[in-house]
């Protein structure tokens, strides 16, 4: 059994108006059931670690809203940053606070906001990445390219291990078109999914031999997660953490060292990065529209949706208003109660853009 971290941050900007903020994606029904994206990796987990052993990393204005969506979850598992500090800080703080109760722990850390199809896959992936981990490895969870992909990083593949466990020889950067093409003909390099399998120990070990000053400061945190000095310690020194992604932090370095390998995974796997990627992961009718979230009638029994002509769109109901669409292809449409989000489809990543322009107006609608 692992012991489960769920990084859970960030606001979803490329799915604005619908994620903010204080709401963001993984709080959201986005799987095609009534689950919510946290909830269904809760349960894609709970063959391979106990609800005891999970834990979630998230700041303070998303507890309250994972508290309520994860009432079984022991409240202690779920681990408060007082600021953002990136993915080093907060995995390595679930690391640290796992070492304190069980030295020897195998964790595996997965996003709270991926989609997997292949649940059965998923978990055969995992234990093989298990093993790698209990053989003192720093394993990742590579995804088999499925096409060339300009949106992720990619990990360089070396040398078989054992079985399907290869080295990671260095991680790439996102590539150009050109340059994703050349990777996914090659067959050596996987998709970064920002999955991970290690033990504990050997993570911390490795941590201190490239961010000394990190380790230390987290290290002096989960001492005092258990006692009443949590709070003082906590707002002493987490401001002071370097703010640095695990991947530049640790996994490049230790790459170089030799020390990271990975399993490819082929099950199903989608980040949901922006509207366009939901309407081609989420069920269809027959004109290729998609409607996010329960949309089947309001009261009364009208429709909330009415499409009539229109093919490829993406429809998400949200104000409680019928939304209606004539002679629409391969366009957006996001109607919330204080913003309505129209845009095509292939312009779908570009939504970050507004986000940032109503940053830049002091707008609260973010």
């Amino acid at each position: 059994m692992l012991h489960a971290v769920i990084p859970a941050g960030g606001s979803g900007t490329r799915l604005w108006p619908l994620s903010r903020a204080t709401n963001p994606k993984f709080l959201h029904p986005l799987t095609g059931t009534a689950e919510t994206l946290i909830q269904a990796t809760v349960a894609r987990l709970a063959s391979v670690a106990a609800l005891g052993d999970t834990y979630v990393v998230t700041g303070v204005a998303h507890a309250p809203g994972i508290a309520r969506q994860l009432p079984d979850l022991p409240e202690s598992n779920i681990l408060i940053e007082p600021s953002p500090r990136d993915s080093c800080a907060a995995i390595g703080l679930a690391a640290a606070v796992i070492a304190q109760r069980d030295p020897e722990a195998v964790m595996g850390s997965f996003a709270a906001d991926h989609l997997v199809r292949d649940g059965a896959r998923f978990v055969e992936v995992l234990r093989d990445a298990e093993a790698g981990a209990r053989r003192g490895l720093l394993m990742t969870v590579g995804i088999t390219p499925t096409h060339p992909e300009t949106g992720y990083g990619y990990l360089q593949c070396g040398k078989t291990v054992d079985g399907p466990i290869r080295t990671v020889d260095e991680f790439k950067e996102k590539p150009s078109l050109d340059v994703a093409t050349e990777y996914v003909r090659s067959g050596r390099y996987l998709w970064n999914a920002s999955m991970f399998v290690w033990r504990v120990d050997v993570f911390l070990k490795e941590l201190h031999r490239q961010q000394p000053e990190l380790h230390d400061g987290l290290l002096r945190i989960a001492a005092a997660w258990d006692t009443d000095d949590r709070d003082r310690v906590l707002g002493e020194i987490w401001p002071t953490l370097p703010k640095i992604s695990v991947d530049y932090a640790v996994m490049e370095g230790a790459a170089a060292a030799g020390l990271v390998a990975t399993v490819p995974g082929d099950f199903g796997w989608n980040d949901v990065g922006d509207f366009h990627t939901l309407g081609d992961v989420l069920p269809a009718d027959d004109n290729g529209n998609v409607i996010v979230g329960d949309s089947a009638t309001l009261d009364g029994g009208k429709p909330e949706v009415l499409l009539h002509d229109s093919t490829g769109t993406v429809v998400v109901p949200q104000s409680g208003r019928l939304v209606a669409a004539l002679g629409m292809h391969d366009v957006i449409v996001v109607d919330t109660p204080d913003a309505v989000l129209v845009c095509p489809r292939d312009r779908a990543q570009d939504v970050k853009k507004l986000v940032d322009e109503l940053k830049e107006r002091g707008d609260s609608r973010i």
